[in-house]
């Protein structure tokens, strides 16, 4: 069989049980795919031998029959999560060189399954970017092409990677990270689908910390019940976390039965915002008629302090960087500068992270520094963990009330060109999380959807926010929300 690579996972799945393909078979599929696709950028650290190595070891291990649903399934991860002995630098240069001795706990959970590693994704540095421009690997690129106009589309950040890479099937699926958007915005940008968990549900050990109150990782994968598979594989109580929660994890799959008859679906007003794309508008006036036509009942509900969550996640979210990236200081690990004669520990400190990190990083650290530094810690930071207690409040009113999930554009646009949002105005940027950002601070979980394409025939996608620790009933609606859209559409290969 041809094109193994253009699988999901569980098409890819029900092969490798009925004995039509192989791990091996898969994994080359992979391979080949991503050696033809450097323009792409996806990939950064390949690992052919360690892949290939799996799978013949997935191949023997789907000879019994207790074989785990991942088993044998080649994905790609994240250059956040730290890999045994393979390069994890985060998409800095402050980490170059750097080869963990232990395998993070989502990683490892995933190897435990069977997965099948092909190599590390592309990122913005620390996963701090929207657009994985800010990576010392070059930028990602998008496999999705504007019409007839060759300029090269940003797929999204931070997890840019990832989605190229599953919208270009170079993998079957990868894992993200998703701290104020970067699993559903790369994901909406692709035609995939991104499923941030509840904040807990998957552990955090072993990733690089960018934000710890909000970080989660998660899948990226080209339809909903892929994403089902994976993240039952990622998540599972981790006693070396302390925020991960020590809850049974349900078989998600299990849970998609399309059936959303009689479920409320919250359309917050607050999201409708001035100057909105009407491409944006019409596409979320479809969702929510898909919804009501699928048995649904359609509620219009108020987030009041939808408004503040945008300055309230670039204090915090800052704020918790510039804690988690103290570490980095050219003692132990990573890049250390070139000292000259005279130079002290100070001026090690000061040239090491010059050097090691990007713009954008140092912009977030030093807004981050300002807003914990002892004048402004309460005009800023405090003030901003009490409208992030406000946010999360306005959601638990809303499921209080009845409402089951709630259904929100995922992105203010479709992808744009790489370079188009310059460093002269990084607020334009940030702008990009404006839905999204409101999940993280509230650590609901939320997915994204593709649902449509824009006049340009770029992908569009919704975003379903759903309530706490119920992953399988946010998916189920995801689920029915995919049939009715009907998305089949992929990019046409240019590269």
């Amino acid at each position: 069989m041809t094109d193994l690579n253009k699988l999901g996972l569980a098409e890819a799945r029900d092969l490798l049980r009925k004995g039509e393909t192989t791990s091996v078979e898969l994994t080359q599929s992979c391979l080949t795919a991503i050696d033809a696709a450097g323009a792409l950028n996806a990939f950064v650290h390949k690992t052919p031998e360690l892949a290939l190595e799996r799978a013949k070891a997935a191949d023997e291990r789907l000879k019994g029959d207790n074989a785990p649903a991942m088993c044998g399934l080649p994905i790609g991860i994240k250059d956040l999560f730290c890999t045994k002995g393979v390069d994890t630098q985060a998409g800095s240069r402050i980490l170059e060189g750097f080869k963990p001795e232990y395998e993070s706990t989502v990683s490892q959970n995933l190897i435990d399954n069977g997965a099948v590693m092909l190599g590390k994704l592309n990122m913005d540095e620390f996963a701090m970017g929207s657009s994985n421009e800010t990576s010392i690997y070059g930028n990602a690129v998008s496999p999705w092409r504007r019409g007839n106009d060759d300029a090269e589309l940003t797929p999204g950040g931070s997890s840019g990677g990832s989605a190229a890479a599953v919208a270009a099937d170079l993998c079957l699926a990868a894992t993200g990270t998703d701290t104020g958007g970067s699993i559903r915005q790369p994901a909406a940008f692709t035609g995939t689908v991104g499923i941030k968990p509840t904040y807990g549900r998957c552990s955090r050990w072993g990733t690089v910390a960018f934000a710890s109150s909000l970080d989660q990782a998660g899948p990226m994968t080209k339809s909903v019940r892929d994403a089902a598979i994976m993240l039952e594989a990622m998540c599972g109580h981790d006693a070396k976390d302390s925020t991960s929660a020590d809850l049974a994890v349900p078989n998600f799959e299990a849970m998609l039965t399309g059936d959303i008859k009689g479920k409320k679906i919250g359309i917050p007003k607050e999201y409708c915002m001035d100057g909105m794309p009407g491409e944006i508008e019409q596409l979320w006036a479809d969702g929510t008629a898909m919804l009501k036509a699928a048995g649904a009942e359609i509620v219009d509900i108020s987030l009041p302090h939808t408004k503040y969550a945008l300055p309230a996640y670039y204090v915090i979210a800052p704020a918790e960087a510039s804690s988690n990236l103290a570490r980095y200081d050219g003692v132990r690990y990573g890049h250390r500068a070139t000292l000259e004669a005279g130079d002290g520990i100070t001026e090690m400190y000061e040239k090491t992270r010059a050097e090691g990190f990007g713009h954008e990083v140092q912009r977030r650290v030093m807004i981050g520094t300002y807003v914990l530094s002892a004048g402004f810690y309460d005009a800023y930071y405090n003030r901003a963990r009490r409208v992030r207690t406000l946010i999360k409040k306005d959601f638990e009113d809303v499921f209080a009330a009845g409402v089951d999930a709630i259904l929100t554009p995922a992105t203010p646009s479709a992808a744009f060109g790489l370079g188009e949002m310059t460093d002269a105005d990084p607020v334009k940027m940030y702008l990009n999380d404006v839905f999204t950002v409101t999940v993280n601070l509230a650590g609901l979980p939320g997915i994204a959807v593709p649902t449509g394409l824009d006049a340009q025939g770029l992908p569009l996608g919704l975003q379903l926010i759903g309530k706490p620790w119920e992953e399988g009933d946010l998916l189920n609606t995801a689920y029915a929300l995919e049939t009715a859209a009907g998305f089949v559409a992929k990019p046409g290969k240019w590269w």
